[in-house]
């Protein structure tokens, strides 16, 4: 089961994760990024702190609006991953491509 909630703060978007991510509700982390986009939109902090498990699926989405990030100017930053979610981050290198903090203040000092 998945819960996602947005919040906006700082006018940064912040997209709330928790539970697991897998092939069943990957559509919902989409849609959830395409309501972001659809809002003037510059940062997003993905908060990973509740996320108990993420599926290549899940993973595939967020590859999938890498070239859209850059192409839009916006900046991601996903914080406090559990490490064996990191892992599979890490696993897939996607970890190279979208910054991941351990915790929201470190995300936020990068913004800018």
């Amino acid at each position: 089961m998945l819960k996602i909630d947005i919040q906006i703060e700082q006018q940064m978007h912040l997209l709330i994760l928790k539970g697991e991510i897998d092939a069943s509700n990957s559509v919902d982390l989409d849609s959830a990024i395409q309501s972001i986009f659809a809002q003037d939109c510059s940062v997003i902090l993905v908060d990973g702190r509740e996320l108990d498990y993420i599926s290549s699926a899940g993973l595939g989405v967020f590859m999938s609006y890498l070239d859209d990030f850059q192409e839009k100017g916006i900046q991601i930053f996903i914080f406090g991953l559990a490490p064996k979610v990191l892992q599979v981050f890490e696993i897939l290198g996607l970890d190279k491509l979208i910054s991941i903090r351990p915790n929201k203040e470190d995300a936020m000092a990068l913004v800018g």
